[in-house]
């Protein structure tokens, strides 16, 4: 019985221990969470909302369709390598990532993002392979860049996968003016 009053005794004394309120000390200091800091982009880089140029015919690995092309100054090859490269259309009341799908035209058609070294092509082709639509001028166009940072094996917590995030939720991950 002895025993048991003895573990008792120092139950409660853990209990008293562990549940010490916030008051007890300053954030940062003495063990307690300090103040979250500032959003940050985390070394993100995007563009503004830009025009492309007129689309012209193209063919890339034997399926015909419209491309164009937009500058992407800092798109190097490490992050061709080991970022992450999203691209964004919006027209009407929406933005849009790419790879896009619709039945603009009447034809069942996907506009997709091919990046290079310092150029994104911008690329609409139809799926049945009968001929090709427009890429309209009218059509705005944003790209986000995120550099690759720590190997998956070895980061503390695991990353998103951006490209099943919707625009507003990565605009709002790295502190980005939609």
């Amino acid at each position: 019985m002895k025993t048991l009053k003895t573990i008792f005794t120092l139950l409660i004394v853990a209990i008293s221990t562990l549940s010490c309120s916030s008051d007890d000390g300053t954030d940062g200091v003495d063990g307690l969470p300090g103040a979250d800091g500032a959003t940050g982009t985390a070394n993100v880089i995007y563009s503004a909302w830009i025009t492309a140029p007129t689309a012209v015919a193209e063919t890339i690995d034997g399926t015909s369709g419209m491309s164009t092309s937009i500058n992407a100054p800092q798109l190097s090859e490490d992050i061709l390598a080991k970022g992450t490269i999203l691209v964004y259309m919006s027209f009407g009341a929406g933005n849009y990532p790419l790879p896009y799908t619709s039945t603009a035209g009447g034809f069942a058609n996907t506009i997709t993002a091919i990046s290079t070294a310092k150029k994104i092509k911008l690329f609409r082709f139809r799926h049945d392979a009968g001929g090709t639509v427009n890429l309209p001028t009218s059509l705005s166009w944003r790209y986000i860049l995120i550099p690759g940072g720590v190997a998956a094996a070895t980061a503390k917590t695991a990353q998103p996968d951006y490209s099943k995030m919707n625009y507003e939720e990565v605009c709002a991950r790295f502190n980005i003016q939609p």
